[in-house]
């Protein structure tokens, strides 16, 4: 029987910050409003010639050398991502040629927050099959490209950043224990960029394709969603709430992450929280907040490990693995 498990993991944050108090001086807002309703405190920016691509090239890097391996040892690649650095090429077909890797399947994935959890779950398929061996799996997004920052109830919440992990084919126990995802056209709506290629383009090359959202509906959604799935995927696993060690969520919002720790009875000591340093991230949020538990020593190899994610679409999703 062939598993995947995960070899490293890397992260990557652009150098410019920007802070509540730097958004005062934007739109009609304070860092008292943002904290209270968001937790975010600072989030990351991309330069003006800073691509998705160099982020998620950097990530790459790291979870290499964490895993040990070189380049030419990965046989798939696939990105997360929502903010792609163009129409075609894929966002991995480029970071393929960064990496100077040829041959093996690269493609991009797109399910907004929840891409990097959709795009493990398919690596993990993949390497189950037995057709891969060393999966380079990423979440990388520029979402300040389409934030409109004289929007006040949108532009405090997003960064820019990418993580990776290396999946890696295992003859031992499994790594990546279930993978749950789902997706509802229906609420497109309430979280969307309503511009495009097929609809809308002329707006999109304006600079008018921002992000749209109505806030309270999308709040309620995910509580109540994320709650689902954390039954769903302990059930499929024959597993009680306290037989999991960390939580990893989707860093949208402080409250949502209470909630959801609230669902699973955990203290917050065992949930791992980024969304003060990094803002949301959308596909790149997850991955970075496993990385940066994983660096800092919290999340241990043997360790098992809760990944979930709500985001645009509706899509949401969970990844239950031991590390």
């Amino acid at each position: 029987m062939i598993y995947s498990r995960i070899a490293g993991t890397g992260g990557y944050l652009p150098d410019k910050v920007l802070t509540n108090q730097d958004l005062e001086k934007l739109v009609d807002t304070t860092d008292q409003w943002i904290t209270e309703r968001t937790g975010i405190k600072k989030r990351h920016i991309a330069e003006e010639n800073q691509t998705t691509c160099d982020l998620a090239e950097h990530a790459a890097r790291n979870a290499l050398a964490a895993a040990g391996l070189q380049a030419n040892d990965i046989d798939m690649i696939i990105v997360a991502t929502t903010t792609p650095n163009q129409v075609f090429p894929s966002t991995a077909c480029l970071l393929q040629a960064r990496l100077d890797i040829r041959g093996c399947p690269a493609f991009d994935v797109q399910a907004v927050c929840t891409g990097f959890v959709y795009a493990l779950g398919i690596a993990d398929k993949f390497i189950r099959s037995g057709s891969v061996k060393n999966a380079l799996v990423i979440g990388a997004e520029t979402m300040s490209r389409i934030v409109d920052w004289s929007d006040r109830g949108t532009c405090v919440l997003f960064g820019d950043g990418a993580g990776a992990v290396i999946l890696q084919a295992s003859a031992e126990e499994p790594g990546i224990l279930s993978c749950h995802l789902h997706a509802d056209g229906a609420y497109e709506s309430l979280l969307t960029v309503p511009h495009g290629i097929s609809n809308g383009y002329d707006k999109m090359i304006e600079g008018n394709a921002y992000i749209k959202m109505q806030g309270n509906e999308v709040f309620k959604m995910a509580v109540n969603t994320l709650g689902r799935i954390v039954d769903d995927t302990l059930a499929a696993n024959n597993l009680k709430k306290t037989d999991i060690d960390w939580l990893v969520p989707h860093q949208a919002n402080i409250r949502i992450i209470t909630a959801t720790a609230k669902k699973l009875k955990m203290s917050m000591e065992q949930v791992v929280v980024t969304v003060q340093e990094h803002g949301n991230t959308s596909a790149a949020s997850v991955p970075l907040a496993l990385n940066v538990a994983v660096l800092d020593g919290r999340i241990k190899r043997g360790d098992v490990v809760l990944l979930e994610a709500f985001g645009g679409g509706f899509t949401w999703g969970s990844a239950l693995l031991k590390y």
